[in-house]
């Protein structure tokens, strides 16, 4: 009729589509629903609705069409940026272990409070849903992850200057928070940079953790013996580069924001609850198997071989083939299926690893090898599965997973440490075979109805 509204711009062209009056039956000039987040509109006249016009229809159907498989792309780019993100984030946590003995002589600590300092370090992971939600209330999911390189560096390169245990407990505690403020958004970034092949993307993500939590030691040490305990400081220099990369890299994105009004715990578990129980049974029952394996794999190689070379040796074996096993899964879950990869690891992890401890030489390390591999490569499809179930609230879905991911994993560790005690590693190992087959009745109840 003449009148425009004013310009709403679908894709970044202001002449292609504007908001008018409904005066009149448009036909084929209006879509009946272009956009879940645009408007749902019907071609019939009813006084003061507003419905799309197509100045130009072919510009505005190609910059639609443009617009969609931006969305859908696989973003190279933004992910190993993002993945070379958690790299660089996850060598400075794993500073500790190799620096533990020099700050126990340093600060003449007990067994005791060195134990201390690993679960201060991990207790801000109980914050991990709230943090969630503020991310998605304030739109800050790209400000914590541009942050928290630099913010987890800091602390953790200054562990040598401590000078008095609480010191020490500081800088581990405000190192925990800012580990939890990446951790919980920075897969939500990761999983709109992916577009339909959310798999892969979380395979690059995790295997990037993966690749740190390998040379982070070796750096540690290697650090250490340049600068010295008390002076390695200066490698907080590669946080903040990748810190300010990833600013001019994501400062423009635009991620969506919520309402403060609409987002609660009550709200998130709604939205994820019929994956909630079913991923923290497999999560349980997946424990038991990591945490025989990442915590008493050097203990139990080193009384059956004698050789402390042998033991850390098959750590590094073991943790090898789980990178490659993040690396695939995640990429063959887009293409087969999320919940057949999870089922073929589940099922594989606890027959393989019992044959590890029943058998001997080389075969024990084939079996070594396929562990590892199964076991480590669920978690970027079970990451994939939370942000495909929780597109409105993504990072407090991510935060509830992550936060029942750390009380799971920290329980296991201490009932697995006494069932070793108990019933020898053997048996321990064993055990944790048979309760990781509980893992396959929780993941015929997941509902993946979302699973393309």
């Amino acid at each position: 009729n003449g009148r425009r509204s004013p310009i709403f711009s679908l894709a970044g062209k202001k002449s292609s589509v504007v908001l008018v009056p409904d005066r009149q039956p448009l036909g084929a000039a209006v879509f009946k629903k272009l956009d879940d987040r645009v408007t749902k509109v019907s071609g019939r006249y009813q006084p003061g609705r507003w419905v799309i016009c197509l100045l130009n229809p072919c510009r505005a159907v190609l910059n639609l069409f443009r617009s969609i498989m931006k969305n859908k792309a696989f973003q190279t780019s933004n992910v190993l940026l993002l993945s070379f993100s958690h790299f660089i984030h996850d060598i400075y946590t794993s500073f500790l272990p190799p620096l533990l003995p020099l700050i126990i002589e340093k600060l003449s600590l007990s067994l005791g409070q060195a134990g201390v300092l690993s679960a201060v370090h991990q207790l801000p992971s109980l914050l991990n849903p709230a943090i969630g939600i503020l991310a998605d209330r304030k739109g800050l999911v790209k400000w914590l992850v541009i942050l928290a390189p630099t913010l987890t560096a800091i602390p953790m390169s200054l562990l040598g200057t401590a000078a008095s245990y609480p010191v020490l407990l500081a800088l581990l505690f405000a190192a925990g928070i800012s580990v939890a403020l990446y951790h919980v958004p920075a897969p939500v970034l990761i999983s709109r940079a992916s577009g339909a092949k959310k798999g892969r993307g979380m395979s690059f993500y995790m295997t990037g953790g993966e690749a740190a939590r390998t040379l982070g030691p070796l750096i540690a040490v290697g650090a250490v013996a340049l600068f010295g305990l008390e002076h390695f400081y200066p490698v907080v220099v590669f946080a903040l580069a990748t810190s300010i990369m990833l600013y001019f890299k994501l400062k423009d994105t635009d991620p969506v924001k919520q309402k403060p009004s609409t987002i609660s715990f009550l709200t998130v578990g709604r939205e994820i609850k019929s994956i909630f129980i079913p991923l923290s049974g497999i999560l349980t029952a997946r424990a038991f198997m990591h945490s025989a394996m990442a915590v008493f794999l050097p203990v139990y190689i080193e009384k059956q071989t004698g050789s402390l070379w042998l033991a850390g040796a098959s750590l590094a074996f073991y943790e090898a083939f789980g990178v490659a096993g993040v690396l695939c899964a995640g990429i063959l879950s887009d293409r087969i299926g999320r919940k057949k990869i999870m089922f073929a690891a589940l099922a594989a992890a606890p027959v393989s690893l019992a044959l590890f401890v029943l058998t001997s030489g080389f075969l024990s390390f084939i079996m070594l090898s396929i562990t590892g591999f199964a076991i480590l490569s669920t978690a970027p499809v079970m990451l994939a599965v939370v942000q495909e179930h929780a597109p409105d609230n993504p990072a407090s879905a991510n935060g509830l997973y992550m936060m029942v991911s750390f009380v799971v994993r920290s329980a296991t560790m201490v009932i697995v440490g006494f069932l070793g005690d108990a019933a020898g590693l053997t048996n321990m190992y064993l055990i944790s075979a048979l309760v990781g087959f509980a893992a396959l009745p929780f993941l015929m109840k997941l509902n993946l109805d979302r699973e393309l």
